[in-house]
């Protein structure tokens, strides 16, 4: 038998609705287009792969599970049996099944992010070869049944993220964003229980607590989650300061805290649970609560016990129901810049190295194992060796939930569009780029290093950057530079400021003769205007005077207004707010509080002057950040607002770090645009795992620090 591919994305008219379907929100005028960046998200290219626990590992029985073109990721071997699934999903009219003589697949619920949407998918691979003797070659080209387990009828048409799935029974256990609290700085994510027959939706987290990393036991009575419970987040952003909570699956009830610091929960049976936390020597370590079998369940009744044993960090575990044998862990040793699954003997108390004997140098996360503990899964970034695709999105088409909005995330810090839309400046650490808008004729155009861009919007081919070290003091050697990009020549800039005192951001006024930029020459990061064409030499007035930080500014296209991030309601507090203010000096007033110690970055107007568009952690935080590589502060979406305050907007929902937003001058269709650059795997684990306690050692990733962008700079 031919192997062929079934690829049922539930099927083709699912999509059809989901790009014609009426949005959450509509904007009447024309929305326009938003460009954004998430650090590192253009270079995961995730899929999920699976060894055998039993054998010895190697890279001939590393088997690649999911599709090798999306990103794939927190994925999950359900025990509930395929026709069981399959009789419950839309559509069965439409799903080609294999015949009886085939063999029993291998199965997998997992999030992915495709057509611009996360959603949770069924796969169920069907194999030629016989399961004892299942290659690599014989799973790269399954008999694969693929479907989306959420429609258009769950998810009520509203973009969310989605996360930790499990199946349980007929009902998909899972984290989905989609409800607002209506408080600022405060979570979104709950756990839902969704019936895979019906669609019937239950949340089961309370109303204004968030949820995270739902696991369900074995039998399906209990679910456990890592939970702020009632005190909500207080902006931990490394091993977050959660706890164990355990409730009802079937709605929620008699929940109780049974673990005081804790995060990422898994079952082994009903009254076991194994979680990580940090230990007092200051390694993350797993741990195991037994909770007591005559009496309530209360913290002071479940007894810990840790697992494993100092010296590395071990995190993220997964077990099988049952199994007291052995768990899988993701590590990072001290001897390793990578992170890493291992098995972890709980019998013998020893580790068993896993991927490093497949891919040394590459990270592995977030390990789960198969209901018979024949298998571990795991989700990397797939390499060239790996069948993945090589090309890259220069700008990749995210969901919008507003009508006539288009949503793209860029490769590159920093986008800004040229006046006819037809290029791209960006920062890629170091130097400034530009790019035709489909993806052709990428040149540097500014070799030191650099942050921020802004299109001059008269002089053709002027793009304005800060030229010095990010995030550094107020004297620090910054300065404001005028690229010419269509001068060929090495003296292509000049520079605009002179004192180099940490001066940066700026934006021109829409006459071309003005730039508004952030200095710190006062001792204190104030707002300043100056000549665009000479700089400073020819004339330079303050905007702002005070002891706080008044930064990312953004001139309106009408040059009435001024937006600015700032710290001046709470000085050195580390809060931004959102301000706006006139180029005279009068008429400030503040549009956004971001909550305690909250951020409100990087403004930019929307190109008829009518919303400003940001990024702010207002929507909290949706994972534990241990879960995913590294990003500076991991969170910060993409909002916009209308200049008198109102009709805040979330447009993006994912657990990374979306920043440094910017409007396109034209409305740019919905599509993604390619470039001829191949993909790369080159994103770093979170860099709080690289100290070692103890040891005086912090390891440095293969590719240097990345760089935040939702932070201030």
């Amino acid at each position: 038998m031919k192997p062929q591919s079934l690829c049922i994305f539930f099927l083709l008219h699912f999509f059809a609705l989901l790009c014609t379907a009426a949005s959450e929100y509509e904007d009447p005028s024309n929305g326009g287009t938003i460009v954004f960046t998430t650090l590192g998200r253009s270079n995961y290219a995730w899929d999920i792969y699976t060894l055998p626990t039993s054998d010895p590992p190697s890279p001939s029985n590393e088997l690649r599970v999911t599709d090798g073109e999306s990103v794939n990721f927190n994925g999950q071997f359900p025990s509930t049996s395929p026709s069981s699934v399959l009789s419950l999903l839309h559509n069965r009219s439409l799903i080609r099944i294999p015949g009886p003589q085939a063999p029993p697949p291998l199965q997998l619920v997992y999030v992915t992010e495709r057509n611009g949407m996360p959603n949770i998918y069924y796969d169920a691979l069907y194999y030629s070869a016989p399961g004892s003797t299942r290659s690599r070659s014989a799973l790269e080209v399954p008999v694969r049944l693929q479907a989306p387990l959420l429609g258009l009828e769950e998810s009520k048409n509203r973009v969310s993220m989605k996360d930790r799935p499990s199946l349980s029974g007929e009902n998909l256990i899972y984290v989905s964003t989609h409800e607002d609290p209506g408080e600022p700085r405060t979570s979104w994510a709950a756990v839902y229980s969704t019936h895979l027959g019906t669609g019937l939706t239950r949340r089961l987290t309370p109303s204004g607590i968030a949820d995270f990393s739902p696991a369900v036991s074995p039998s399906g009575v209990w679910t456990a989650v890592a939970s702020y419970g009632k005190e909500g987040w207080g902006g931990e952003v490394e091993e977050l300061s959660t706890d164990i909570y355990v409730f009802l699956t079937r709605d929620g009830t008699h929940r109780v805290k049974v673990v005081e610091h804790g995060g990422w929960p898994c079952w082994v049976d009903d009254s076991t649970l194994y979680f990580h936390r940090r230990s007092e020597d200051q390694w993350i370590s797993v741990y195991k609560a037994t909770f007591p079998k005559n009496k309530p369940v209360s913290t002071e009744s479940v007894t810990i016990q840790r697992v494993t044993p100092p010296g590395l960090h071990a995190f993220t575990p997964a077990t099988s129901p049952g199994n007291h044998k052995f768990i899988a862990v993701a590590t990072r040793r001290p001897n390793s810049s990578f992170r890493h699954i291992e098995l972890f003997d709980t019998v013998k108390n020893e580790f068993i190295e896993l991927t490093r004997h497949v891919s040394p140098t590459t990270h592995h996360l977030n390990p789960f194992i198969s209901p018979d503990s024949a298998r571990v899964g795991y989700h990397k970034c797939r390499g060239e060796s790996n069948g993945a695709k090589a090309t890259q999105l220069l700008l990749e088409n995210v969901k919008s939930p507003v009508r006539n909005l288009s949503l793209f995330r860029m490769y590159g810090s920093f986008p800004s569009f040229s006046p006819a839309g037809d290029r791209i400046a960006y920062v890629d650490f170091p130097g400034v780029y530009v790019v035709n808008r489909d993806g052709s004729n990428l040149r540097q155009v500014f070799h030191l290093n650099a942050f921020g861009s802004a299109w001059d919007p008269v002089r053709k081919g002027i793009v304005y950057t800060s030229a010095g070290p990010e995030f550094s003091s107020v004297s620090t050697e910054v300065d404001i530079v005028s690229i010419n990009v269509d001068d060929v020549e090495q003296s292509n800039y000049k520079r605009l400021t002179i004192d180099g005192k940490n001066n940066a951001f700026p934006s021109p006024s829409p006459d071309g003769k003005r730039i508004v930029f952030r200095s710190g020459r006062s001792g204190h990061k104030n707002l300043y205007i100056m000549d665009a064409i000479e700089g400073e030499t020819s004339w330079i007035e303050r905007l702002t005077d005070g002891p706080w930080t008044d930064t990312m500014c953004n001139w309106s296209p009408d040059g009435d207004l001024i937006a600015f991030s700032s710290d001046r309601h709470n000085p050195g507090s580390g809060s931004f707010e959102l301000y706006m203010i006139h180029p005279n000096g009068t008429g400030l007033r503040r549009l956004l509080r971001s909550g305690s110690s909250g951020r409100v970055n990087h403004p930019s107007f929307r190109p008829d002057g009518k919303l400003l568009v940001f990024t702010t952690d207002y929507g909290g935080i949706s994972a534990e950040p241990i879960s995913n590589p590294h990003h500076y502060q991991p969170y910060g979406e993409i909002f916009t607002m209308k200049l008198d305050g109102s009709d805040l907007k979330r447009l993006t929902h994912n657990s990374y770090e979306d920043g440094t937003p910017t409007w396109a001058p034209l409305y740019i269709n919905p599509v993604d645009v390619e470039w001829p650059r191949k993909g790369e795997c080159a994103f770093e684990d979170c860099h709080w795992l690289n100290e070692m306690p103890g040891r005086g050692t912090k390891l440095v990733g293969p590719w240097g620090l990345a760089k935040p962008l939702c932070g201030v700079f």
